[in-house]
């Protein structure tokens, strides 16, 4: 998967599913708001699906990564509480990018391994609960209390439970990683 084409993908859904919402609340552009949003969110669908069909934890964080940065650029800055939101799940994803640059290096990860408690609170599936996990794992959560909200139309309800389910992919390839380099351990 062509990291650059992905990022480009999802920076042209967003900005689609933005100006959709926006053109619902004027007079007389519905109708090309409804279809700025529809299209936006069919082809946020196509580049999330694509990111999941590659199962690289890589890929599957970028795409959400990009996702939440072109929210964080669209959102109104009255509003505070979508904003700490999505920098708290921007910084997340940023503390997730760094830990997958040192999980195919044996020498650096068992630094991970050994400075993580092994009572499994700390651990998923007795590997260390590092900050891919963890941004994972907080990010299903927002996830899952959108989901939960009312009035959010089907095709974006779709949309999350898409994203959804691909960083319970990416979860599964990092294990993979993690199981790799600390095989033999």
């Amino acid at each position: 998967m062509d990291p650059i084409g992905l990022v480009d993908s999802i920076t042209t859904a967003v900005t689609n599913i933005d100006a959709g919402r926006k053109g619902f609340a004027i007079i007389g552009k519905e109708r090309e708001g409804r279809i700025s949003y529809e299209t936006g969110i069919a082809n946020a669908m196509s580049a999330f699906q694509e990111a999941q069909i590659s199962a690289d934890p890589q890929s599957i964080i970028l795409a959400e990564y990009t996702f939440l940065i072109q929210e964080l650029a669209f959102c109104d800055e009255t509003d505070k509480d979508s904003l700490s939101s999505l920098t708290q799940a921007i910084q997340s994803f940023d503390d997730a990018f760094l830990v997958l640059k040192i999980v195919d290096d044996k020498t650096l990860y068992l630094g991970a391994e050994n400075s993580h408690p092994h009572h499994k609170k700390y651990r998923v599936n007795g590997l260390p609960k590092d900050s891919f996990h963890i941004a994972c794992i907080s990010h299903k959560t927002r996830i899952q209390n959108i989901l939960r909200s009312p009035g959010i139309e089907p095709i974006e309800k779709a949309l999350l439970k898409q994203r959804f389910a691909n960083l319970s992919v990416a979860q599964g390839g990092y294990i993979e990683k993690q199981k790799k380099v600390l095989e033999n351990n």
